[in-house]
């Protein structure tokens, strides 16, 4: 009997694992952490690990990667199966993860070992995308762009003549990215034994041309007062996005960007493959044409800061660091206190327990500054959830990536538009396939 175990990721923001198998062959669909107090790791069972045919990673945030080291600390010796991108950004992930830990006064469960124990296999060395490859006897795999974030995938799996979709962390609404739509591939199959499908915005239903205006507004407010305004983003995929559309929306006024993420800007344009048609040249426009100031280090950071604040000059701030955690972002929250008018926009996910949390927690008036989250889509919400189960013909539909509470609200919604075999699951659940 085929399985599907809910290692992670189900039912919560965070640490997304699934292994699919059975006494004979099994694989594993990522291996993340949740990034509360000194992380929550994905409940690996240690007999199924070392008899692992083949890992799975859809792409490099921490949240789907971090754990890939713990795997070959309890035995595992294959390959990891992602895209050349992926692992070429895991580095800086791992880097970022490790320091976290230290800062929160933990241990990893891995070392340097394990991480040197690593073996990437590149998907896109082995087959094109929307075609199909046999990995083994067993397993076949077809894969596409996602278009959440640079080098992430979804996969379609045969695995033992079971036909399985995950959707990774998806989207058709990146202002940069392509996505390569799984349809087309999903009809041209009999039907499908299960899928499970990014819902990480669960009900809501608003497009990305209604969220970048409540962002536009949300700068407006801070900008049309001479403030400065802070966007802690992480350091691959939304952030260019938002440098390209804040530089379009406000022409006039000095955006100041932390050099980690032009570099990661200059990485999508030497991968122009994974882009939308013609934004090869957004970027390159971007870039030649000197449209941020970037920033190299704390003493160039400090003056340009002390500049802006003494000629009452509005300016936005682009800083690598999502949820608040780095000491640079810390720096910028302690001078922007000090002066009045000044915010910070949070665009994205806020984990339990983070210095934007905490911040997010106070009143404006014990902050010192403005503060809101104006969430910029990187995943699906209802709509992008219900043209994907539309899609599928498939046993079952497992919604993932989102609080259970959450999921379940999703789930009855759409249960009483007439879908059905739709599930709401938790880390330990079991489907049987």
């Amino acid at each position: 009997m085929m399985e599907l175990h809910v290692w992670g990721g189900a039912g919560e923001h965070g640490r997304s694992c699934y292994w699919i198998g059975n006494d004979h062959t099994s694989i594993l669909l990522d291996c993340g952490v949740k990034r509360e107090g000194c992380g929550e790791y994905p409940l690996l069972d240690p007999t199924r690990i070392a008899r692992l045919d083949a890992v799975f990673l859809s792409h490099a945030h921490e949240d789907h990667s971090i754990t890939i080291p713990w795997l070959y600390k309890m035995g595992y010796t294959g390959k990891v199966w992602t895209t050349s991108l992926t692992a070429m950004q895991l580095p800086g992930y791992f880097a970022s993860w490790a320091n976290y830990v230290s800062q929160q006064g933990g241990m990893l469960p891995y070392d340097e070992e394990d991480l040197a124990a690593i073996q990437y296999a590149y998907i896109e060395d082995e087959v094109p995308p929307l075609q199909w490859a046999a990995l083994s006897p067993a397993l076949q795999i077809c894969w596409g762009r996602s278009g959440h974030m640079l080098g992430s995938i979804w996969l379609l799996i045969k695995l033992e003549g079971k036909r399985l979709f995950y959707s990774g962390d998806y989207t058709e609404e990146s202002f940069l990215l392509g996505t390569d739509t799984p349809e087309d591939e999903i009809r041209g199959l009999a039907h499908l034994h299960g899928a499970i499908v990014d819902a990480a915005y669960s009900t809501d239903a608003e497009h990305q041309p209604e969220k970048l205006e409540q962002l536009y507004m949300a700068a407006a407010n801070i900008l049309s007062a001479g403030g400065q305004l802070l966007m802690p983003v992480p350091v691959s995929g939304r952030g260019q996005e938002l440098l390209l559309l804040l530089r379009r929306r406000f022409p006039d006024t000095p955006i100041r960007v932390e050099h980690e993420l032009i570099d990661a800007m200059e990485l999508m344009l030497e991968h122009a493959s994974w882009l939308r048609p013609g934004m090869d040249h957004v970027l390159a426009d971007a870039l030649r044409v000197s449209s941020f100031e970037i920033v190299h280090g704390d003493e160039q950071r400090a003056h340009l800061l002390e500049q802006d604040m003494a000629a009452g000059r509005a300016a936005i701030w682009f800083t690598n660091d999502g949820m608040m955690q780095s000491a640079k972002s810390q720096w910028y929250y302690e001078k922007l206190r000090a002066h009045a008018g000044s915010g910070i926009l949070i665009t994205g996910h806020v984990a339990k327990g983070t210095m934007a949390e905490r911040l997010l927690a106070l009143s404006e008036a014990q902050r010192g500054c403005r503060m809101e989250v104006v969430r910029y889509k990187i995943h699906q919400g209802k709509p992008d959830v219900r043209k994907m189960t539309q899609a599928m013909n498939s046993k079952f539909t497992l919604l993932v990536h989102a609080p259970k509470r959450d999921t379940d609200i999703l789930l009855e919604q759409l249960e009483s538009e007439g879908y059905r075999d739709l599930l709401s699951l938790q880390p330990g659940d079991i489907i049987h396939l």
